[in-house]
């Protein structure tokens, strides 16, 4: 390091110190906004909750000095104009899943403990959105012209489809190379496919008379029940369920543990627990029985090994398999299905393994999305740069990784996921995970970040993208 970097990294402790409160009241302000999808309206093509989270970004912004623009509700920027046109561009996104249960607290209104901002959306990812805007804050301060105009965008609908920036880059220019702080550090250069859809029974009309686990697919349930009529008056509690008589029925309510789905190593899915308290003690008619088993199967274990498709390589590592929501709609159960594959697997292997599970139970599998695995040259200098930067400000010796989240950066010509987590960093044991309860970030490991994003972008705007 040159001691003009020196140099620039005391300019940057002494901004990130003295902007610790303000980059705070940001957060709160963002995490306080109930930004899960809703139903669309005029200016809120994904809800008014996301349209809410994405104006108090854009004025935060414009009172740093920034440029900003709205893109018709579904996505928005703030420039720092440079010598180029050309862009440097990072993206988060504002939207959230929804808040489930078990938390301690509002989720919606983001409080400090222990050094940890606790609410939804502060590590996923409403925390990392508001330092990229301190990011451009710094290099505004300087007041130097960049060799490249830095972009920082603002999605909506990242945890529900990307159709946000399926349209941002149908109506506006790719930038020359962009960076989601939505994963962990060093650099996320490859990212699983995914693929997804709906196990959908034969009509039912038999015992079950209501089914009910998860709010989002993309989110290990930690909550589920079922009310079910039977004649049987004892049935026992479990470790992690609960029965009660009403009315003539039983409600069966499990409680487990929530949890990401493209990591739900740990999770405990609630769902799978109801369908294993139903079949175990027979509160079933044989038509019942044959959709409780196909459930049963897809949440016999995370790896994909019952349905037959587990997969594993040496990029990606093993696919995971989640059912995230169930639903008894119609006379029918509906159960969704979420998989991040390696390049080991492929869509029509799953697609068929699906189908196949259904149809033995007399049931049909209905297909939703899916996208192939993506990956970029983990030696481009755009990598080697943001690697080399995060190891020598965090005194550490990363490889760049693959994994099974799925960012922004997949829908980019050339981006990737740079932090702001850490897979080795310590948390109290009531520290929330993103997509669980009393989802926390720690506020030290947000200031970290936005000191490696300065030094980064710094760095990038050096490098030749003509």
């Amino acid at each position: 390091m040159d001691e003009n970097e020196k140099r620039l990294l005391r300019q940057i402790d002494a901004f990130v110190k003295r902007s610790h409160e303000d980059i705070l009241r940001d957060m709160k302000t963002l995490v306080d906004i109930k930004s899960v999808q809703g139903e669309p309206a005029p200016g809120a093509p994904f809800g008014t909750g996301p349209k809410r989270a994405l104006e108090a970004a854009l004025e935060i912004a414009s009172g740093m000095g920034l440029f900003t623009r709205n893109c018709e509700g579904y996505a928005g920027y703030a420039d720092l104009p440079g010598k180029s046109e050309k862009q440097i561009a990072l993206i988060t996104h504002l939207d959230v899943v929804p808040e489930g249960s078990g938390w301690t607290g509002d989720p919606f209104c983001m409080t400090l403990r222990d050094g940890f901002a606790v609410g939804r959306g502060t590590a996923d990812d409403k925390g990392p959105a508001v330092i990229t805007l301190y990011a451009a804050k710094f290099f505004k301060e300087q007041g130097v012209k960049l060799p490249y105009t830095l972009r920082v965008l603002f999605g909506t609908n990242e945890e529900t489809g990307m159709q946000d920036v399926d349209y941002y880059l149908a109506h506006y220019p790719q930038p020359a190379f962009c960076f989601s702080p939505d994963a962990r550090f060093p650099v996320g250069y490859a990212e699983k496919g995914g693929y997804s859809g709906w196990l959908v029974s034969a009509p039912l009309n038999g015992c079950l008379k209501e089914f009910f686990g998860g709010e989002a697919k993309n989110v290990v349930p930690d909550r589920a029940y079922a009310l079910v009529r039977t004649e049987k008056t004892r049935l026992p509690d479990t470790e992690n369920i609960t029965v009660r008589a009403e009315n003539g029925c039983v409600r069966i309510e499990a409680r487990g543990k929530g949890g990401h789905v493209a990591g739900p190593q740990g999770s405990v899915n609630a769902i799978g627990l109801v369908v294993g308290y139903l079949l175990d003690n027979g509160l079933f008619t044989p038509q019942e029985e044959r959709a409780l088993r196909m459930l049963r199967t897809l949440h016999a274990d995370t790896d994909g090994s019952a349905l037959g498709v587990a997969a594993r390589d040496d990029v990606f590592g093993p696919l995971t398999c989640v059912g995230g929501m169930v639903r008894l709609e119609q006379g029918r159960l509906r159960q969704s299905v979420d998989i991040r594959y390696p390049a080991a697997m492929d869509g029509e292997r799953l697609r068929a393994a699906l189908c196949a599970l259904a149809e033995n139970a007399g049931g049909s599998f209905e297909p939703g999305a899916m996208r192939a695995p993506f990956c970029i040259d983990p030696n481009s200098p755009e990598i080697r740069t943001l690697t080399n930067t995060y190891n020598e400000l965090a005194n550490r010796s990363d490889a760049p990784f693959a994994m099974g989240g799925g960012t922004y950066a997949r829908r980019f010509a050339n981006a990737i996921s740079y932090g702001p987590g850490e897979t080795d960093q310590p948390r109290p044991v009531w520290a929330g995970a993103p997509h669980g309860a009393d989802e926390a970030m720690e506020m030290a490991q947000l200031y970290k970040a936005l000191r490696i994003y300065i030094v980064a972008i710094a760095r990038l705007m050096e490098l030749d993208f003509n």
